[in-house]
C-alpha cells in the first residue's frame, strides 16, 4: 500500500510539473493536487497497518525473494490438494481477477491517459506481487512449522 501511495502521489506531481493540456476533461492542476494527497493517504494508511501488525505481533513471512518465488509452486500444490488451508479462496480468487485485469484490454482508466492510465495497472501489479510474496512467505513459515525435512527453508 505504501509503494502504490508513492506511485499515485508521484503521478500527481509529475502531473503538476510536466502536463498543460487537460486529463479526462480535468485541469492538470486539480488532477495533480487531487492525487498528490490521495497517495499520500494511501502511505499512511500502509505505514499504519504495518505497526498495527507488529503491535499484534503477528508472525511475519521469512525466507527471502528467491525462496519466496521457488515456494509459490509448491504453495498452489499444497493448496490444491487442500492441506494448507491457511490460504482461503477468495485470496485465489482476487489474484485471478487481478491477472485477468492485467492482461485485458479493458481498463477502469484508459491507457490514452498520460501516467494516470498506467496508473490502475501499476497500483494492481504491485498488490498482486505483494501479496503473492507475503502468502508464499507465510507459507515458507507453515513449512518449517511443520517439519517437513525435504521442504521448508531450510530445503531452498
Amino acid at each position: 500500500m505504501v509503494v502504490f501511495g508513492s506511485l499515485i502521489s508521484l503521478s500527481g506531481l509529475l502531473i503538476l510539473l510536466l502536463r498543460d493540456a487537460p486529463l479526462g476533461g480535468l485541469s492538470p492542476a486539480v488532477a495533480g493536487w487531487v492525487m498528490i494527497p490521495l497517495g499520500l493517504v494511501f502511505v499512511v494508511l500502509g505505514v499504519l497497518r504495518h505497526r498495527r501488525k507488529r503491535a499484534q505481533g503477528a508472525p511475519g513471512p521469512v525466507g527471502n525473494p528467491v525462496q519466496r518465488l521457488k515456494a509459490l509452486p509448491r504453495l498452489w500444490r499444497t493448496w490444491r490438494s487442500g492441506k494448507y488451508p491457511e490460504l482461503p479462496r477468495s485470496q485465489v480468487v482476487m489474484w485471478a481477477v487481478a491477472l485477468v485485469y492485467l492482461v485485458s484490454p479493458i481498463d477502469v482508466l484508459p491507457e490514452f491517459l498520460p501516467l494516470i492510465g498506467v496508473t490502475d495497472d501499476a497500483g494492481v501489479l504491485v498488490w498482486l506481487l505483494s501479496s503473492l510474496s507475503v502468502a508464499s512467505g507465510s507459507y515458507l513459515r507453515w513449512e518449517k512449522n511443520h517439519d517437513d525435512p525435504a521442504r521448508g527453508i531450510e530445503a531452498g
